[in-house]
C-alpha cells in the first residue's frame, strides 16, 4: 500500500515546504455527518504533510442558524481542549505562533450564507466564533446569489449587495467559490476588500459547470484576491494526480501570476459518507448530467501530496519566493488587508 493509500507520512519535505506556512483554505468537516472517529488521524496527516493552517468548512446552505451554532460550539471545544497541538485563528499573529510552535492553526468557515437566515447582525456573531470567510451561494440560489448550478444566472440580490458590504465592515472574507458567474463578479465588484475563490478550478481546463471562466479568475486576481486550487477528481477532470493537479495550478499562476494562486484541496476524509449523505441526499444542489455518479466514490487530492506539488513548482522554475507564496502566503496576504481583531473595529456607523 501506497504512503498515500495508507495516510502515512509521504516522501521527505524539502527545506522550503518544510520552511513555509503552508494554508490550505477549505477542508470540509463539521456539517458532512462524517465518521468522528477519522477525525483525529486527519488531522495528524496535515500536520504531516507540513500544514500551518487549514480552513474547516462547519456548516453550509443547508444548515440553519442553531444548526451552524451547535457545530461551531462543537468543533470549538475540540481545539480549545487540546492547545498543545492546535491554535483557533482570530489573526494573522495566531497563524504565525502556530507555525513558530510546530501546531496546527485552525480557521472555520460556511459554504453558502444560509445558517445567516436573512439576518446580516449575525455576520459578526459568527466572526467572533472563527468564522473567516464565507461562501455566499452553494450551487444553488438562495437569498444573497444564485450558485454555480442554478437554472438561472442572475446576478445579486439587493441582500446579497448589502451582505457583501456587512462582511467588508466586519472582516470576513467574501468567497466566491460555488457561486454563479453574474453573482460572482457582482460580488467581486461591489467589494471594497480582496474577494477569494478558495477552491476553484480553471474551466479552461476543464469544463465543469462548479470550475470558473478566466475573466472570473482575473477579476478575483484584479480585486487581490486568490483562487484556491481544488482537488477532487470531478473537477480536475481525472484521477487527482500531482501533474494534474499541477496543470490547473500553473495555469492560474500562467493567466494572473503567483500572488494570485493558492491551496483548497476541499478534501474530504470520509468520501464514503459524502457520497451516501450529501450527493444522495441533497439531489438538487448536485444536479444529474453535470457529473455527480451517485455510484461512484469520488477521489480527493491527498494532504500528504501537497509536498510534491512544492517540489513540482520550484521544478518548473518558480522561484523559493513565489512557491511560498502559492503555498499559504497569498492567503496570509488577504488575510491581513480583511481580518479584523474578534470584538473590535466594528461599532455600527
Amino acid at each position: 500500500m501506497s504512503a498515500i493509500a495508507s495516510g502515512s507520512p509521504g516522501p521527505v519535505q524539502s527545506r522550503l515546504h518544510r520552511g513555509a506556512v503552508v494554508v490550505d483554505m477549505t477542508m470540509p468537516w463539521g456539517d458532512y455527518a462524517q465518521r468522528a472517529e477519522l477525525k483525529p488521524g486527519t488531522l495528524d496527516r496535515l500536520i504531516g504533510s507540513g500544514y500551518t493552517m487549514v480552513s474547516l468548512t462547519v456548516a453550509q446552505d443547508r444548515t440553519p442558524f442553531a444548526e451552524a451554532m451547535a457545530s461551531l460550539a462543537k468543533e470549538r471545544r475540540f481545539f480549545l481542549e487540546r492547545p498543545d497541538r492546535f491554535v483557533l485563528v482570530d489573526t494573522v499573529a495566531d497563524v504565525e505562533r502556530a507555525k513558530a510552535e510546530g501546531k496546527l492553526a485552525v480557521a472555520f468557515h460556511f459554504q453558502g450564507c444560509n445558517p445567516l437566515e436573512g439576518k446580516l447582525e449575525n455576520v459578526a456573531l459568527f466572526y467572533d466564533l472563527g468564522i473567516r470567510h464565507m461562501l455566499l451561494a452553494y450551487n444553488m440560489r438562495n437569498l444573497a446569489a444564485d450558485g454555480c448550478h442554478e437554472r438561472t444566472d442572475a446576478g445579486l440580490s439587493r441582500f446579497g449587495m448589502a451582505l457583501v458590504a456587512e462582511m467588508n465592515r466586519v472582516g470576513m472574507i467574501v468567497d466566491v467559490t460555488h457561486v454563479g458567474y453574474r453573482s460572482s463578479l457582482d460580488a467581486i465588484e461591489a467589494s471594497t476588500a480582496p474577494v477569494i475563490f478558495s477552491h476553484s478550478n480553471p474551466r479552461t481546463v476543464f469544463d465543469h459547470e462548479r470550475n470558473i471562466r478566466d475573466d472570473q479568475i482575473r477579476a478575483c486576481a484584479a480585486s487581490g484576491g486568490v483562487v484556491g486550487i481544488n482537488g477532487l477528481d470531478l473537477f480536475l477532470g481525472g484521477p487527482p494526480t500531482v501533474d494534474l493537479f499541477l496543470r490547473h495550478l500553473r495555469y492560474c499562476l500562467d493567466l494572473v501570476g503567483p500572488d494570485h494562486v493558492g491551496l483548497g484541496l476541499d478534501f474530504v476524509y470520509d468520501p464514503e459518507t459524502l457520497t451516501n449523505v450529501l450527493i444522495r441526499g441533497t439531489a438538487q444542489r448536485y444536479p444529474a448530467g453535470s457529473g455527480y455518479d451517485r455510484a461512484r466514490v469520488p477521489q480527493f487530492f491527498q494532504p500528504e501530496q501537497v509536498p510534491a506539488v512544492t517540489d513540482g513548482l520550484s521544478a518548473a522554475g518558480w522561484s523559493d519566493a513565489d512557491v511560498v507564496k502559492i503555498l499559504g502566503g497569498n492567503w496570509m496576504r488577504v488575510a491581513r488587508q480583511v481580518w479584523r481583531p474578534a470584538n473590535g473595529g466594528r461599532s455600527a456607523a
